[in-house]
């Protein structure tokens, strides 16, 4: 078995704009389960585009921009429907900034011996591949951005800005999140930044510059997302997946309460996720739960328990066909922070 044998078939991304999912999710809307849930969830994220007022947060976690739903995101940008993101780095360096620089993510198998992807250098994210010599070219790459910039704390939205800035010269996929986030003034947070291929990237440059090397201030990440929250009376939060980046944006709340500035809860919010909640967890609680510690308002809240490549491009295609983006003012919290 040759490597350029398994890594043949690349990941095709969905296009939104191009499937009109409006019959099907209407469909839904009068079924049960999962279904009725996933309808109500497009319903409450046209909700939040259509709320002029409202500043709306998407959080990413987990593996859908590897697995085919990078070019959701974008379009989501691009539509004008999301203001802020928070997310894993995995899904910003390793898979959305990684595709930038050309490399490609591929279709493989979860049945596959893993010792001969091991020894072929290719890493496997369940039944998708990477090549793990394009993955330690984006670590170097972003050591040669960190090299550029003035040695100090960087919050992560600092230096994804930076990325973005990059790819603008030297991308070669051009309209990436990344790079999109970077024009429309969206800020990108990643509050577990150098958990990603940024972390390899960031320690060699901290190793070759131990006296003049930058990092990352993840507090500063936390002050400076709030302040998005702060500045917006509506907020809404659509979460692909849980964990850090869910959190982070959902205690932007009790932070700008502890800084002794009173700010409703999250009005919208939608989470998409396959954790259980048995545990204690659900990667961060359930929207009910969070409305307990003050973070997320119960009126306009859905969880959709699915996998999320099988639900979320009918829900933002939905929400891109049925809702008023055209005529939303673009927010460019960018600004804030001066860029």
């Amino acid at each position: 078995m040759k490597k350029k044998d398994l890594l043949r078939n690349v990941i095709q991304h969905v296009d939104i704009k191009a499937i009109d999912s409006t019959k099907i999710i209407d469909a839904m809307r009068e079924m049960s389960f999962t279904s009725r849930d996933a309808a109500r969830a497009a319903d409450i994220l046209v909700r939040m585009i259509n709320d002029k007022g409202s500043a709306n947060m998407l959080t990413l976690a987990g593996s859908t921009s590897a697995g085919g739903c990078m070019q959701v995101y974008v379009d989501m940008v691009k539509a004008n429907m999301i203001d802020a993101i928070v997310a894993t780095g995995a899904s910003i360096v390793d898979m959305d900034f990684f595709e930038a620089l050309g490399f490609k993510h591929y279709r493989g198998s979860q049945s596959v011996d893993d010792k001969v992807l091991r020894s072929l250098y290719i890493d496997r994210i369940y039944d998708t591949y990477i090549d793990e010599e394009d993955l330690q070219k984006c670590d170097r790459t972003i050591k040669e951005i960190a090299d550029e910039l003035e040695p100090r704390p960087y919050s992560s939205r600092e230096f994804i800005q930076a990325m973005g800035r990059y790819l603008t010269k030297n991308a070669r996929k051009k309209n990436s999140l990344v790079q999109t986030a970077y024009e429309h003034g969206v800020p990108i947070f990643c509050p577990a930044f150098s958990d990603s291929s940024a972390g390899f990237g960031l320690v060699l440059h901290q190793v070759k510059r131990p006296d003049a090397h930058l990092s990352i201030d993840s507090v500063k990440d936390f002050y400076e997302l709030t302040q998005i929250k702060m500045k917006s009376a509506t907020s809404g939060l659509f979460m692909i997946g849980g964990g850090v980046p869910k959190n982070f944006a959902q205690d932007t709340v009790v932070c700008a309460e502890v800084l002794g500035v009173e700010v409703p809860m999250h009005k919208y919010a939608v989470q998409i996720t396959v954790a259980d909640v048995r545990d204690g967890a659900c990667s961060s609680s359930t929207l009910k739960e969070a409305s307990s510690w003050g973070k997320v308002d119960t009126v306009f809240e859905q969880m959709v328990y699915a996998e999320a490549t099988s639900v979320l491009p009918l829900i933002a295609s939905y929400a891109y066909h049925n809702s008023n983006w055209k005529t939303r003012k673009p927010r460019r919290f960018a600004q804030l922070y001066g860029a």
